[in-house]
């Protein structure tokens, strides 16, 4: 560890704090719309941010939590092969971090700039976005995943539209490390609303203990949920190259030579595997950190480390899990209905910045077809049985988009993301 960082131990164990309290709001909320257990989500968040920092020789100050690009094909792989085999298959989506950091070593960049340039990743994120739309507004006006209704209309609206518009207002008028935390303020408020109209199931609060062993799951490998989850990765893939792109925007180093791409996509590519022998969400790059980073000047990579220190701590203490989990549909609704928005403008921001002209025969149809595969959910496959094989939305699209680009004439290599390009998915 460099010398140049000798902040006192009281401040780093504060920041570590403040920049969990930033990441929070996201790194919960992804397993809680999933089913997955938000205790096992704070731990391997910790537990991949501590890997992540040995890979890479701590020397880049960043925190590594769950990953919403994977939201859609957990939700499907979870009702179509059981919890178990979608953890294999996050296990396995780490491990194509792992092989695009060895290519990266071996290739160099270029090798990426070729397999994913914008008009790839564009479309792919904007389908992230856009195909859990549906599911956004749904939670929002009270109903569960298959429309049945959980809360009656009227009161759902009066709880999701004050959460939505308390996100909105932070995000857009906050000041300082406030304006780092608008899902956190949407929460507290939808919380507070559902509170008040008794929607709020107190009773497992009081029923939970005060420390609990997370719900860990062990993974099974399955291959139909392997090639089902796996090729989402690629996404994620990209929008890793432009957090590291960000954060060394932000101290003025070069984090792709030192300690070098290769490194930081196995670090990442480690986390996910590991939060998949647990049973949490695949992680990725946080770019609310990066901005407290900015805000704060504080540079050291050691507050990354206190900060996974306290997410493991906090994941087992039993009384904060059956919060988070009590906290009603409408709630997460109201926020989501910014945040995969959000998640399909970044997409549509890559393409533009870039330049993707869709006035070209390529790239309108790379750009058409992924966006109708994936937000249409289209299977390619024998079936949707365990004992099938399909490709289905996201996963189908990712690759689609890929095949299209190689195969098609006229590809063109790009300029690596910008760091404005980083929002995480």
């Amino acid at each position: 560890m460099s010398d140049e960082f000798k902040d006192p131990l009281w401040r780093q164990v504060i920041s570590g704090a403040q920049m969990l309290f930033v990441a929070f709001g996201a790194l919960v909320l992804m397993p809680l719309i999933t089913g997955l257990d938000p205790n096992v989500a704070l731990f391997t968040a910790g537990i991949g941010t501590l890997l992540f920092q040995l890979v890479t020789g701590r020397q880049v100050p960043v925190f590594l939590a769950s990953s919403f690009a994977f939201i859609t094909p957990i939700i499907l792989a979870k009702g179509q092969f059981g919890l178990a085999a979608t953890m294999g298959g996050v296990v396995a989506a780490g491990f194509v971090y792992t092989f695009l950091g060895l290519a990266v070593k071996i290739k160099g960049t270029g090798f990426i700039d070729r397999l994913l340039p914008p008009v790839v990743i564009g479309p792919v994120i904007i389908s992230i976005g856009l195909a859990m739309a549906p599911i956004a507004a749904n939670m929002a006006m009270g109903k569960g995943g298959d429309g049945a209704e959980l809360i009656p209309y009227a009161t759902a609206m009066w709880i999701s539209m004050p959460a939505l518009l308390t996100t909105l207002v932070v995000a857009v008028f906050g000041k300082g490390i406030f304006r780092l935390v608008p899902i956190i303020s949407g929460v507290l408020v939808g919380f507070a609303l559902a509170f008040w109209f008794g929607v709020v199931d107190t009773a497992r609060i009081a029923a939970a203990p005060w420390l609990e062993i997370p719900a860990f799951t062990a993974p099974e490998f399955n291959w139909q949920a392997i090639l089902f989850i796996v090729p989402v990765a690629l996404a994620p893939a990209i929008e890793h190259i432009g957090g590291v792109i960000a954060v060394g925007s932000v101290t003025g180093k070069n984090y792709l030579k030192t300690p070098g791409l290769h490194r930081t996509l196995l670090g990442d590519g480690l986390a996910t595997s590991a939060a998949g022998l647990f049973g949490g969400p695949p992680n990725t790059t946080y770019a609310e950190v990066t901005g407290a980073v900015m805000l704060t000047k504080n540079y050291n990579p050691k507050i990354m480390t206190w900060a996974a220190f306290f997410a493991i701590g906090l994941a087992f203490i039993g009384k904060f899990g059956a919060i988070l989990q009590s906290i009603p549909v409408p709630v997460m609704g109201g926020i989501l209905c910014l945040l995969f928005g959000s998640i399909a403008a970044v997409g549509m921001n890559t393409m533009i910045r870039h330049q993707v002209d869709l006035a070209e025969a390529r790239n309108l149809v790379i750009v058409s077809v992924t966006l109708v595969f994936g937000i249409g959910g289209m299977l390619v496959g024998t079936g949707t049985g365990q004992d099938d094989f399909g490709l289905k939305g996201i996963a189908l699209c990712a690759i689609v988009a890929i095949a299209l680009n190689l195969i098609l004439p006229g590809h063109q290599t790009w300029k690596q993301q910008s760091p404005d390009d980083a929002p995480h998915i």
